[in-house]
């Protein structure tokens, strides 16, 4: 499954959305979250439900598969390799200090 497939399951077993809000939240355009939704889908990962005041949307969520996927998708994304385990104290300091600024000037642009 592509890393974007993984990105959208893990914030759809964190909560139900519409697809225009899921679209938003991924930063993808509609079609290309159609695609990736019906294929979540078709794993038997999520569900897509009739919104109950608005029946022109749907809301997708994830079914107990998508739950289990996602868990174990944020076990494996939050398990440091073992080559970063191996690090010294001082050089995670550096690491970690690096890429905050690195975050820092992303979130400038």
């Amino acid at each position: 499954m592509s890393f974007f497939r993984v990105k959208a399951l893990r914030r759809i077993a964190a909560q139900s959305y519409r697809m225009s809000e899921l679209a938003a939240e991924l930063a993808s355009d509609r079609p290309y979250l159609t695609l990736v939704v019906d294929d979540l889908e078709q794993r038997g990962l999520v569900q897509r439900t009739q919104h109950p005041t608005d029946r022109r949307c749907k809301i997708v969520s994830a079914t107990p598969a998508g739950q289990a996927a996602a868990a174990r998708a944020n076990a494996i994304l939050g398990t440091p390799p073992p080559a970063l385990l191996a690090l010294p104290a001082a050089d995670l300091a550096t690491l970690d200090r690096i890429t905050s600024e690195l975050a820092t000037l992303a979130h400038e642009d």
